[in-house]
């Protein structure tokens, strides 16, 4: 069952099935609030807290106007659930920066919890946690990541990208299928040592399934059963998501089957087998981190985080180049006086600070992950004069450090220029955190990065982008969702002479 916006709020009447789970943990979730200063918000209406107030399809618009009423560090209460937001650039960077290991929990979030059972990477806790992403970062390292190897894999793929694109002739097209594809194969030859066909119908499926769950588990249904965890027994969205990831899992089971039958320890094709071979090693260890729940957990996060958010902002980035053509045409025009028809590299970017430039303001202006992933406190703490207590939800609202008006001259304006000086260098800018900070930063930015570049220059090499014929007003619209997709018409990619 998915709610509108105007039926939203009609569900309400159903929340007398949850006061007593709401009563009953209402004391506890309280009291360490009440008796020291705890950061200031709106009053809160008994049960629903205010939950009234919240746009469920965008509550980073609610949360932005809060942090103008109540200031940087704020509280707001969802149900039983007392979260605090921290707002603005010095705020947010102070909190995962300053204090790294007091805010690098997460809460535990139902719908998060179902999916993952604690294991994994981003929504795992504890020595989980650590030892995921220490093993992660290690293993995305070994297959190439941040090195040459990753880097010839990317331009392989941006070569069957372009193929794929020259094929429509220039006749529109919606590109979501096609660029999840070619960012998802990336991540694919990491996990599992090589990459799919564009037709193969396997990979088709397992990457609309990603897309579907990113958009349901952002749906305001899904926030509703977060809060309010007796809505399991309403939120057919729930049992939506929960049937993608039961699919997501027997595939990549099946594929740990195939992994098994020719593993070779001293010749790994990507991270399922090496962590097949940790597994191996500890396998007499009954405390073993490397047991099969950690690994679909681990695997499906990266598919889920290792494409979408990538695909998105390349959408987002063509998108742009149509709505201002005059910013396509310096693009083309630096492409063209540094790179020509050569193959684009990596080491190009020194010498394209315009381009460089446009790729960082779409991941600014686009803001794919508004809201961040949320944080819990590791132990009680003085923040910014204020009292969080051990286990306090925390929001570090990401939307608003990519939109501080202190770090941005124009926050609410694609303006490549943010990222330029005077003289047209690239500027870097320590308020640009598209991949949060901290801990628990996303592992995969130095990837996400080479991806960025690459794909974007070699599709703005190789083609002009226009809005289908008759379109006299392009316009792209943000989807719902966990990561903001572009709601893109169909466009037309017209090869171009170099």
């Amino acid at each position: 069952m998915e709610l509108t916006v105007t039926s939203e709020f009609a569900i309400y009447g159903l929340l007398f099935l949850a006061i007593l789970y709401i009563i009953q943990g209402w004391g506890s979730r309280t009291s360490d609030t009440s008796s020291r200063k705890f950061p200031p918000g709106p009053r809160a209406l008994p049960l629903i807290g205010n939950l009234h107030m919240i746009n469920l399809r965008r509550p980073t618009e609610t949360f932005m106007k809060l942090s103008k009423q109540y200031g940087s560090v704020f509280s707001i209460q969802m149900g039983g659930v007392k979260m605090v937001v921290l707002s603005g650039y010095e705020t947010v960077k102070s909190a995962l920066v300053d204090y790294p290991d007091e805010f690098a929990e997460r809460p535990h979030i139902p719908m998060f919890e179902d999916i993952n059972k604690g294991f994994g990477l981003p929504f795992s806790h504890g020595e989980n946690w650590k030892v995921m992403r220490r093993f992660t970062l290690s293993k995305l390292r070994d297959f190439g990541m941040g090195r040459k190897t990753i880097e010839d894999r990317i331009v392989e793929e941006c070569g069957f990208f372009t193929k794929e694109l020259k094929s429509l002739e220039g006749k529109p097209e919606d590109l979501t299928i096609k660029t999840n594809f070619a960012i998802g194969n990336i991540i694919i030859s990491i996990i599992f040592g090589h990459r799919f066909d564009y037709q193969h119908p396997i990979l088709l499926r397992l990457l609309g399934l990603i897309s579907e769950n990113m958009k349901l588990v952002g749906s305001p249904s899904i926030a509703m059963y977060n809060f309010f965890p007796i809505f399991y027994y309403l939120c057919g969205t729930h049992s939506k998501v929960m049937q993608n990831i039961k699919d997501i899992h027997n595939f990549l089971k099946t594929e740990f089957v195939e992994h098994l039958k020719e593993l070779d320890r001293d010749d790994q094709r990507g991270l399922i087998d090496a962590f097949l071979v940790k597994q191996e090693e500890e396998k007499s260890d009954p405390n073993t981190y490397f047991h099969e729940m950690n690994l679909l957990s681990t695997v499906t996060s990266l598919f889920m985080a290792g494409t979408e958010t990538t695909s998105s902002t390349i959408r987002w980035a063509l998108s742009y180049m149509i709505q201002y053509p005059e910013i396509q045409k310096r693009v083309h025009e630096e492409i063209d006086r540094v790179i020509g028809s050569a193959q684009p590299r990596s080491d190009h970017r020194k010498d394209m600070p315009y381009t460089n430039a446009i790729i960082h303001e779409t991941q600014r202006f686009a803001n794919i992950v508004p809201l961040n992933l949320p944080r819990e406190t590791t132990r009680d703490i003085t923040f910014q004069g204020y009292h969080l207590p051990k286990g306090t939800y925390i929001v570090p609202l990401l939307e608003s450090v990519l939109y501080d008006e202190t770090q941005f001259e124009r926050p609410e304006s694609f303006y490549p220029e943010h990222f330029l000086d005077s003289q047209g260098a690239f500027v870097k800018k320590e308020a640009f955190m598209p991949f949060s900070a901290g801990r628990r930063s996303c592992p995969g930015e130095t990837l996400a990065k080479m991806e960025l570049f690459l794909f974007f220059t070699s599709l703005m090499q190789k083609f002009t982008f226009h809005a289908a014929p008759g379109v006299t007003n392009f316009h792209v619209k943000p989807a719902v969702g966990l990561t903001i997709a572009p709601l893109s018409p169909k466009i037309c990619c017209v090869p171009r002479s170099y």
